[in-house]
């Protein structure tokens, strides 16, 4: 079962169940046994291998990626835990299930994006060194705006029209050259956000009510 989520459930995202990932590998390995509680199993493990032609449909970037180019991705699994009972496992009931992951979440949704951790592509030897996202400050700004306007049109049924009635007029922006500006838009709004990289070269970025977070191409 493969699944396609143009954008998240929060904001409106409509899963595609019919989609399909033509050229898919996948392997488990199982260290021990399947459903046997009399023994003591080492460990399984699980491979995907996904074909980059799949990921280029939706990617807006280079795919295969470049030496440096810098992804975000999380990897989820979902456990319940069991006790045995006439030599078989049973799940323990009334529990919730417990949710690991490869980079922390910081909520139970994986349909968060901003959350991923990131993935640097080299085509060197293991080790390179990782170089931390200069639009970061940008990415942590709009998300705020963005999250503080989804509660702000739950109890007010509009969108805010300034930092001011999200309560944000007198927070610190750091590594931003300015508050964000937030612009109504016939969908609802817009943030925008500028930063300096080390050649002190400007970058502006925009978030949009449906969390979709992009850097405006100068024209």
């Amino acid at each position: 079962w493969d699944l396609f989520l143009p954008k998240p459930y929060k904001d409106g995202g409509r899963a595609d169940n019919s989609w399909e990932i033509p050229g898919l590998k996948t392997a488990v390995s199982v260290r021990g046994t399947l459903g046997d509680p009399s023994n003591t199993d080492s460990g399984w493990s699980v491979e995907i291998a996904i074909p980059w032609a799949v990921l280029a449909k939706s990617a807006n970037r280079p795919s295969p990626p470049r030496p440096g180019d810098q992804w975000r991705v999380n990897f989820s699994r979902v456990e319940w835990q069991h006790r045995v009972e006439d030599g078989k496992y049973r799940k323990v009931p009334k529990l919730r299930e417990d949710n690991w992951v490869w980079s922390p979440q910081g909520i139970i949704d994986m349909h968060r994006p901003e959350m991923w951790g990131y993935v640097q592509f080299s085509d060197g030897t293991t080790g390179t060194r990782f170089q931390p996202d200069p639009s970061w400050p940008a990415r942590v700004a709009l998300m705020t705006v963005y999250h503080h306007q989804k509660s702000f049109v739950r109890k007010h049924k509009k969108w805010a029209g300034s930092l001011g009635e999200l309560g944000l007029a007198d927070k610190k922006w750091p590594g931003v050259i300015a508050a964000p500006k937030i612009t109504p838009t016939d969908t609802g709004y817009v943030a925008t956000v500028s930063i300096k990289t080390g050649n002190q070269r400007s970058r502006e970025f925009q978030v949009r009510a449906d969390s979709r977070l992009t850097e405006i191409t100068p024209d």
